[in-house]
């Protein structure tokens, strides 16, 4: 059953203070038209300049993901766009008047309270995904990081970190259904070791940090002196570390709540690939760099597979164009060399034919008879005879005429044929015919594969009267 597209009913808006700016942000989600994607809208610059949420954009992963184009920056959009992802959403706007988002409470909680109250709506278009078919890999063994994803019918997110401190120690998180994010992943908080807050104070990265939007986690002994300093810092009374490894500023909401943060990342970042996918992602010690560059490979191997030419469709239940008997009547050839079945489909430019391949076949007898392959000159061959099918359907006396191979040019097999394969074969003409030639461009399926292709011409003559 084919889904929506979706996108919000009313525009909402969210403020806070930017992590590292310090300065209040405005945040509005707004209703998009279909086919729009996720973009952000710099409200406070000249124009109002609008940039997409496109992972080869990104230009900064450093305690957040940046992304940037012509100048125009927005940074630390994982948790909004995690937010619009885990929501089911399509389709937004997103203002902001400031060059981050507002870092809240380190969380996607509540953005995900704003779109709810803002309410979902279905749009006419048709959602459409990507069904990954291949597993696709980062890694990064210094920083012993490694995502994958296999193909899968729904999209998950599995991740595992370990960060060798025995305060934190090996923690796992799995999202099997977006229907979960919500409740299950969304309020998790972002969490840092004390000696990297330590740093970021130190080069004045966290002005709009509080110990309300992060978990502390303490992996060595801390003084007192120390504890006092960042009490002041943070402007609180104390500051202690609890029995669990963690400042006193908060509580976890789960035990595994800094796994579950990372897989909320791994979902804000990847919807950088601009399109649905099905697959189910492994991620493991994700962080904003790995997570960016995973999502430029599977955007790049989306955009690569589907600029490949794709298996014409085709219904097995529909009665063909020509059948067995039709093409006798049109070819000289006959078995073991009549090498087409059916002619599916033809315009004045194209056709489009069938063979099954069966382990009747005559060359099975002798070419690999233990491993039984196709010859790869008869697949050819059964291309030609499509093309000539569509060339000699247009004479009014068929059965008159016959074709020869003139030419062929740049040939290429790419998989092999074998018993109980359907070869579907689809011919389109490089120029039009006249003068008796033929110049077609050819290519044969098995499934969404292609198996092999070809140029080829011929030469249309009438036969000799004996």
């Amino acid at each position: 059953m084919s889904e929506k597209q979706k996108t919000l009913k009313e525009a909402v808006t969210i403020s806070g203070a930017g992590l590292h700016t310090g300065r209040e942000v405005n945040l509005t989600f707004r209703p998009a038209p279909e086919n729009h994607g996720f973009k952000f809208r710099r409200t406070d610059l000249p124009g109002q300049p609008v940039i997409d949420a496109d992972a080869d954009l990104v230009t900064d992963t450093s305690r957040g993901t940046t992304i940037e184009h012509n100048g125009v920056r927005v940074s630390t959009i994982e948790h909004a766009l995690a937010a619009l992802t885990g929501m089911d959403l399509d389709n937004i706007l997103i203002d902001l008047d400031c060059p981050e988002t507002p870092i809240l409470d380190g969380s996607s909680k509540f953005y995900i309270e704003g779109i709810k109250k803002a309410g979902v709506v279905e749009q006419n278009a048709e959602r459409q995904y990507f069904r990954i078919n291949e597993v696709l890999r980062y890694s990064d063994p210094e920083k012993k990081t490694e995502l994958l994803i296999l193909p899968d019918d729904t999209y998950k997110v599995s991740v595992m970190i370990d960060y060798d401190t025995k305060v934190l120690g090996t923690q796992n998180a799995h999202l099997s259904h977006l229907n979960d994010f919500a409740e299950e992943i969304s309020p998790c908080r972002t969490f840092v070791f004390l000696h990297e807050l330590e740093l970021l104070i130190q080069n004045n990265l966290i002005k709009g940090g509080d110990l309300s939007n992060a978990i502390v986690f303490v992996n060595r002994l801390i003084s007192q002196e120390e504890l006092d300093r960042l009490a002041k810092f943070f402007n609180k009374p104390r500051v202690e570390v609890l029995k669990e490894g963690i400042l006193n500023n908060l509580e976890l909401y789960f035990n595994n709540e800094p796994a579950r943060h990372k897989l909320l990342d791994v979902v804000g970042d990847l919807s950088l690939v601009g399109t649905r996918i099905k697959g189910h992602v492994i991620a493991s010690r994700p962080g904003h760099l790995a997570n960016t560059h995973f999502a430029r490979i599977i955007k790049q191997h989306i955009k690569h597979e589907t600029s490949q030419p794709q298996q014409p469709k085709f219904d097995p239940g529909k009665p063909p164009l020509y059948d067995i008997n039709d093409i006798k009547r049109l070819l000289p050839h006959r078995p073991p060399f009549l090498l087409v079945d059916k002619i599916l489909e033809m315009s004045d430019h194209d056709v489009t034919g069938l063979k099954n391949v069966t382990m009747n076949e005559g060359f099975f007898v002798g070419h690999f008879p233990d491993e039984p392959v196709m010859p790869g000159v008869l697949i050819i061959e059964a291309m030609a005879q499509a093309g000539g099918i569509f060339v000699l359907s247009s004479f009014p006396d068929p059965e008159n005429y016959i074709t020869y191979f003139m030419k062929i040019d740049n040939v290429r097999f790419r998989q092999k044929v074998v018993p109980g394969d359907t070869l579907i074969f689809h011919l389109e003409l490089m120029s039009p015919f006249r003068r008796g030639i033929s110049h077609m461009r050819g290519v044969a399926y098995v499934g969404n594969k292609i198996v092999a292709e070809a140029e080829l011409m011929a030469q249309i003559t009438k036969k000799t009267v004996s």
